[in-house]
């Protein structure tokens, strides 16, 4: 996976940042409160030995990891690409322009939630000024000193820990939600859900393969029946009016496209109303739709 660089304040223009940034409006916290820690140089966070630290005190609990350029990170999202594979120097001070955009995409984020900040210098100074209700357990500047983690321990005492399916769940769909920017996107996920696999998980239901969440950029892969899923949903669909015999679609064979598709989405194939395919896309929505040469999307299943 490519490493996203985040080195400087233009960054937080960048498309990832801005996408990651938007879609975080789609995802709820679960739970009676929201802990929030900052961020590690490492990735994935929970690898640090900061978070490692922070882990044994919030198992269970909503977790909201702030970090610029993406604003917050919630746990449950912390596999997925880009916020697994970026670049960022995490000390010196905020600029003004970082502080905002970051304050505002983590007050949204928590709502109505009770807030534990367990967090010291930026970040800080990000919680004061957008949650300043929130509980503050850092006080001496240092959140792995063993007095900050006991004021994150006693802060945390008696509220309702998540049990580990639930909590599945919860990034399941919020994995769903993220990649293709609907909170419809739930549906990929039903609550009669089985993962198989230790590292790429296949998403089933029942002997039906949904998907497969992969562990190298933590997002879907989709199977046919994930593809008429989506298809229900009514996003990322691409129409073509023709019999598919080839892995690879070509813009000319586009008859009409879902106009918010990216390329490197996965998107499905439908003709005559019916999914005859699924696969990832190399082009726009509009590109597909306007081109006259080019592959358009690669195709990973298809129906015969």
């Amino acid at each position: 996976m490519i490493k996203v660089l985040c080195t400087t304040e233009t960054s937080l223009n960048r498309p990832e940042a801005r996408r990651w940034r938007e879609r975080m409006k789609l995802l709820e916290p679960q739970g009676d409160v929201v802990v929030v820690l900052p961020c590690s140089m490492r990735k994935p966070y929970s690898a640090s030995k900061s978070h490692r630290i922070f882990t044994q005190a919030t198992k269970g609990l909503q977790e909201a990891i702030l970090t610029s350029p993406f604003g917050v990170c919630p746990r449950e999202m912390e596999q997925t690409y880009p916020i697994q594979s970026y670049d960022v120097s995490t000390v010196g001070d905020w600029s003004r322009e970082e502080i905002k955009l970051t304050g505002e995409c983590l007050q949204e984020y928590v709502g109505d939630h009770e807030v534990i900040a367990h967090v010291a210098h930026g970040y800080l100074t990000v919680c004061q000024e957008y949650l300043p209700d929130a509980t503050f357990t850092c006080k001496d500047g240092r959140t792995i000193s063993p007095e900050s983690v006991a004021n994150l321990r006693i802060a945390l005492k008696g509220y309702n820990r998540m049990k580990s399916h639930t909590r599945q769940l919860h990034m399941l769909r919020s994995v769903a939600r993220y990649q293709f920017n609907t909170v419809a996107a739930d549906q990929l996920v039903p609550d009669d859900y089985r993962l198989r696999g230790r590292f790429d998980r296949r998403l089933m239901q029942g002997d039906e393969q949904i998907a497969v969440l992969h562990h190298d950029y933590g997002l879907y892969s989709l199977n046919i029946k994930g593809g008429v899923i989506l298809n229900n949903i009514g996003v990322n669909w691409v129409e073509i009016d023709f019999e598919m015999k080839t892995n690879t679609l070509f813009a000319p064979g586009v008859v009409d496209a879902y106009p918010d598709i990216i390329p490197k989405d996965e998107v499905v194939i439908i003709r005559k109303g019916e999914v005859v395919g699924v696969g990832k896309a190399v082009m726009s929505g509009n590109e597909m739709k306007k081109g006259e040469k080019g592959v358009a999307v690669r195709v990973r299943h298809r129906l015969n």
